[in-house]
């Protein structure tokens, strides 16, 4: 049996909307929420928290993404990893400063590009953007 999730691309304004609403999503029972992370998403899609059930299959549809898209574009995405450059003691500036470099260049990925990596890595979760 195949779980339907579907999260509201109109509910995500930033980053931490995103994560709002993956949270609504994903860990609507738990006692603990996902924090604003990439690799956490990741680690929670693996399974075994919220509604994920390790590699049962799972239907993601998420609606309005292009409100989503927009929300976690290039500007959101520059700010990102410019927070990242004020804390050098945590993030590696290299890795900040070359995605800053694709970004401005055009070849890089924004945070909603990011975020769909993320799902379509997980091959037992059919994401569908609506």
């Amino acid at each position: 049996m195949t779980t339907t999730l579907t999260i509201d691309g109109s509910a995500v304004h930033d980053i931490p909307s995103l994560y709002a609403e993956l949270n609504r999503v994903l860990m609507p029972d738990e006692d603990w929420t996902l924090g604003e992370s990439l690799d956490a998403l990741d680690d929670l899609l693996y399974g075994g928290f919220g509604v994920l059930d390790g590699s049962a299959p799972v239907s993601v549809c998420w609606q309005d993404h292009d409100r989503a898209r927009d929300a976690l574009g290039l500007e959101t995405t520059l700010a990102y990893y410019q927070a990242k450059l004020a804390r050098p003691e945590v993030y590696s500036v290299s890795v900040a400063e070359s995605a800053i470099a694709a970004l401005r260049a055009g070849t890089g990925p924004t945070y909603f590009e990011l975020v769909l990596q993320v799902f379509e890595s997980h091959p037992n979760i059919d994401l569908t953007l609506l």
